[in-house]
């Protein structure tokens, strides 16, 4: 496996994005998980979604946090989901955020899709403030 000083310039400013959303003990254990099967994958995350998307300037990483909960909301990505929750107390995005991103996803993807993911925010909410959903 080729070490961070041997990767490109976006798959650097990726790492750094990353950790400032995700956290660097999430990033740190998922790093830790990768194997020479996956590491192209975690590459290509890394670079393309955290180095291009991600640090792009137009718009916040509390904008960007609440787009990609609308967007694993929808498509029922449920862990996803819940990690990037967790994150919003990196990128600024609040509860009210999130209760209105529900509400966008309720109408623009249907009442299943955020019904299921309201229980999976409010279970993440919980988590984060220490108590129980």
């Amino acid at each position: 496996m080729m070490s961070d000083r041997e990767k490109s310039e976006r798959y650097r400013q990726g790492m750094e994005t990353r950790r400032s959303v995700l956290g660097d003990a999430w990033v740190d254990g998922a790093e830790a998980r990768k194997t020479a099967f996956d590491e192209p994958f975690q590459d290509l995350i890394t670079e393309a979604a955290w180095g291009h998307v991600w640090s792009r300037s137009e718009w916040s990483k509390r904008e960007r946090s609440l787009v990609t909960i609308a967007l694993l909301a929808a498509l029922g990505q449920d862990e996803e989901l819940a990690l990037h929750v967790r994150a919003t107390a990196n990128t600024g995005a609040s509860a009210e955020d999130l209760r209105e991103a529900m509400l966008h996803v309720a109408i623009y993807a249907g009442v299943p899709a955020a019904n299921h993911a309201i229980k999976i925010v409010k279970q993440a909410l919980a988590e984060m403030e220490g108590r129980e959903a």
